[in-house]
């Protein structure tokens, strides 16, 4: 088998060339990737119009990255070094838990594509943002006691994601319908609802209604994964 074949097939697995030119790396293509992407989603992203985007050919941009879905690996580890790790011995795993759930969520609610990606983008395990965010969670459900850390933590990013995923689909139906979030959330409200709810000019309700979904799911995972500590 040729030595072509058995390489890994990532991203990761080879170091980046060196640039040409200061105004083309890989840092820079990757940060003007996650600006088109936030602008217009997965489907707008393409090396053609990248490439355009940053005055460069296709033969340029492919010195750097070879495909599209590396790109997107780049990108979606890029996207999650945004994330705030807890610290490993902190007094309050669930507290320290908690506060990173919510940091996920902020990072996927500001970049919408995401969690569609981090489950398509190859070996995305391999970027060093992720690895150090589950290293972190890693180390502090180990820390806590928990004698199957690594099920903790997938349980904890499979409701991260699950959540923030619906979530960004509401608020991007929400951008396509052109109205505020609370005037088009109004339109599913019983007419019993509070009166501030179905005030169509203030988002604060609507804000709210997702900020406590998130946090009291969260809180039936912890306690689900609470139950797991030796007493």
């Amino acid at each position: 088998m040729t030595a072509k074949a058995d390489r890994i097939p990532s991203v990761w697995a080879r170091p980046a060339p060196a640039p040409r030119t200061p105004a083309l790396n890989r840092a820079a293509i990757v940060r003007e990737a996650i600006a088109m992407l936030d602008e217009n989603g997965i489907e707008a992203l393409s090396m053609r119009k990248l490439g355009a985007r940053l005055g460069a050919g296709a033969t340029s941009m492919y010195r750097h990255v070879d495909t599209k879905d590396e790109l997107l690996e780049l990108a979606v580890d890029e996207v999650l070094g945004e994330i705030v790790l807890p610290e490993a011995d902190d007094g309050n795993w669930r507290e320290a838990v908690t506060a990173c759930a919510g940091s996920f969520r902020a990072t996927a609610l500001r970049h919408p594509w995401v969690c569609a990606e981090l489950g398509q983008a190859g070996l995305a395990s391999l970027g060093p943002n992720l690895a150090a965010v589950m290293e972190r969670l890693t180390a502090l459900f180990v820390h806590t006691g928990f004698t199957e850390p690594h099920t903790a933590v997938d349980a904890l990013f499979s409701y991260s994601i699950g959540m923030s995923t619906m979530e960004s689909a509401w608020l991007t139906t929400v951008a396509r319908s052109g109205q505020s979030e609370a005037r088009f959330l109004a339109r599913f409200l019983p007419p019993t609802a509070p009166e501030d709810a179905q005030d169509p000019d203030s988002d604060a309700h609507a804000v709210a209604i997702r900020d406590g979904k998130f946090i009291d799911g969260l809180a039936v995972v912890l306690d689900g994964l609470g139950t797991r500590l030796p007493s």
